[in-house]
């Protein structure tokens, strides 16, 4: 059994790799928030940009209130939680002169400009790379369109699922018997906003030997490289790559099998994955099933391999009457290679996920302590996790125009007054 929920808080720690460096967000959906996400964790002040009037007021996904203050919906949605930490939000009207003017005061005193919009957009604004350059020579400015700055298909638009049919990941995703299928979550975007982050990693340790640059990061070209083994073998054989489900190209048994309740959830799952003899025999082990063992059919891996769905029938008669994570601990100490199929429930109370933090708490004021994945990766002596939890809607636009524009007073309430900036969510 798996034991009850416990987030704690992540520690803050003193120093962190990208202290210092300040990065304007302007993206959109999921993919540059991912990139964004991940560098304000790394240190950068990131500093969301904003319409507005961005947010719907009452959102059908919006968490319930936990909070003491205003009850405001758009504030609660689960995808700004989550790809909306380690940063502050400002709101600016950037089809005004005036909000367009206080975004290049902030490029003069920023370090990266990051943004997933299509080509054109960026020119429609005025805000392109000449006009950015102008005002800050040393500044980056990295783009995240779906096909490119280049080519036939530069201005066209896409989320997601549009690159994974592009790419050839969605045909390679499904059954042999079924359509193609998107991965079931976002899988395109978490590939290109880590991507982008490492690109502008790597921009910013080039700064000093040859000043500022573009970063061009094409989300399919990010995708691409993730079916490259796919594409090698249609050229070599001229055979096309099939859908194949959970199982493997010469090995099994090696698919998800159904298993007795998990948190009293009748939908359990274990994977099971045997590329081995020895794998092999470490499962008849467990299984202690003298039919299976001594099956002509299942003698060797190749054989197994062409009765894998025999096998599987067997198999899954078998361990649906397991739990499944007791029955992991058997088959792992066994040498073969199982977990137990993961929801968000189980993540939640799993104890490599508890003891390592992989996923830990922020509070934030209308939610209250809520999950937050850290990175995957510890670095010893300047730590990563998340900084804050999603700021509420532009409530940093007054305190970056004092603080780090030196605005006075008056100059915030004229642009407030126009419409140029805003502290709150505004109809358009």
């Amino acid at each position: 059994m798996l034991p009850e929920a416990r987030l704690t808080p992540y520690p803050q720690p003193d120093c962190r790799p990208l202290d210092g460096i300040r990065l304007l967000d302007m993206t959109t959906a999921v993919a540059g928030p991912v990139a964004t996400t991940l560098l304000g964790a790394l240190g950068a002040e990131v500093l969301r940009i904003e319409t507005p009037w961005a947010k719907p007021r009452n959102p059908a996904s919006a968490l319930p209130y936990r909070g003491t203050g205003p009850d405001e919906p758009w504030n609660r949605e689960p995808r700004q939680n989550e790809l909306g930490h380690s940063k502050r939000s400002i709101a600016l009207n950037l089809t005004t002169e005036s909000g367009r003017e206080v975004f290049l005061d902030l490029v003069e005193r920023s370090d990266v400009v990051l943004e997933n919009y299509s080509p054109r957009v960026m020119g429609n604004f005025g805000l392109e790379w000449d006009a950015l350059r102008e005002r800050n020579p040393e500044i980056i400015h990295v783009s995240m369109p779906a096909f490119g700055n280049s080519g036939p298909w530069r201005d066209r638009i896409s989320y997601g699922p549009g690159i994974d049919a592009m790419s050839g990941m969605s045909w390679l995703t499904g059954y042999s018997d079924g359509s193609p299928l998107k991965p079931g979550n976002f899988y395109c975007d978490q590939n290109a906003g880590l991507s982008a982050a490492l690109s502008t990693v790597a921009a910013l340790l080039a700064r000093g030997r040859v000043g500022g640059q573009t970063v061009e990061l094409a989300m399919l070209e990010g995708e691409l490289q993730l079916v490259g083994d796919a594409m090698i073998g249609q050229q070599l054989s001229g055979r096309e790559p099939m859908r194949i489900g959970n199982q493997h190209s010469s090995a099994a048994p090696h698919g998800v099998y159904p298993t007795a309740p998990l948190l009293d959830d009748p939908d359990a799952w274990i994977a099971i994955a045997c590329r081995s003899d020895d794998e092999w025999n470490g499962l008849v082990k467990v299984w202690r099933n003298e039919a299976v063992a001594w099956d002509r059919r299942f003698a060797t891996g190749l054989r197994r391999w062409r009765h894998g769905a025999e096998l599987d029938l067997l198999l899954s008669e078998w361990t649906r009457q397991s739990d499944p994570v007791a029955l992991t601990e058997r088959l792992q100490d066994a040498g073969v290679p199982a977990s137990p199929v993961m929801g968000a429930r189980a993540l939640l109370r799993d104890e490599q996920v508890l003891t390592r933090q992989s996923v830990g708490g922020l509070m934030h004021p209308q939610v209250g302590l809520s999950p937050a994945p850290q990175a995957a990766f510890r670095l010893s002596r300047t730590p990563a996790p998340p900084k804050n939890a999603a700021p509420l809607f532009a409530v940093d636009t007054i305190p970056v125009l004092e603080e780090i524009l030196g605005y006075s007073k008056a100059r915030i309430s004229e642009l407030l007054n126009s419409g140029a900036v805003s502290d709150r969510l505004v109809e358009r």
